[in-house]
């Protein structure tokens, strides 16, 4: 049973969406061969800082307002509207421990800008190409964008995806094994926006 821990650090993410033909497109970005999830294929985010807070504001909020500051920073696109759609908690082993809410938004036409020190490299990708690209070893992705991307692909269109609203998905990453046999593994819950503070219910 996941049980959600309010004392760990907070950031946001933004899955930003645009229409395709056929379907809808995310936009994800290459981390450098350096720092956090180095060399893996993720969405734009990062952690919340003190200049995101505010006095009596719940975490999501704060989340929010990170997740706006860091889309902008690191792939220079503005977004306003944002969905709350998943929150991810770490695996107890992970030297940097961070929860993380995954916040759906529909992208400006505008061409994303992406900051040299941060992004390797962007791609819009539906997200059924983006799972394609890992199977074949193409690409690294780790468990939160994994799910991410397999939770997306069941909508047919952005407009489905950005109006999926209500239960919150809640998420913990677990280690399994060690060395060369190590895999990932999650159990799933979910949060209710029907009163604040936000409630956890058994998944």
């Amino acid at each position: 049973m996941i049980t959600p821990d309010s004392s760990l650090p907070v950031a946001g993410t933004v899955v930003l969406l645009r229409a395709a033909d056929p379907g809808f497109e995310v936009l994800l970005m290459r981390r450098p061969d350096r720092g956090s999830f180095a060399g893996a294929w993720v969405f734009p985010g990062g952690k919340v800082e003190p200049a995101d807070r505010r006095d009596g504001d719940e975490d999501v909020e704060d989340a929010r307002r990170a997740a706006i500051r860091e889309t902008f920073e690191e792939v220079g696109v503005v977004v306003q509207e944002l969905v709350a759609f998943s929150q991810w908690h770490p695996p107890v082993e992970a030297p940097t421990r961070i929860r993380t809410w995954f916040f759906l938004a529909a992208a400006p036409s505008i061409d994303p800008s992406p900051s040299e020190d941060e992004v390797a490299e962007l791609a819009w990708v539906r997200p059924a190409e983006a799972l394609a690209r890992h199977g074949a070893g193409e690409w690294m992705l780790y468990p939160p964008t994994w799910i991410t991307l397999h939770q997306l692909s069941a909508f047919t269109d952005a407009a489905s995806a950005l109006s999926s609203g209500g239960a919150v998905q809640l998420f913990q990453t677990r280690v399994l094994g060690s060395g060369a046999a190590q895999a990932f593994a999650w159990e799933q819950g979910r949060l209710e926006a029907g009163a604040l503070p936000w409630r956890f219910l058994p998944g």
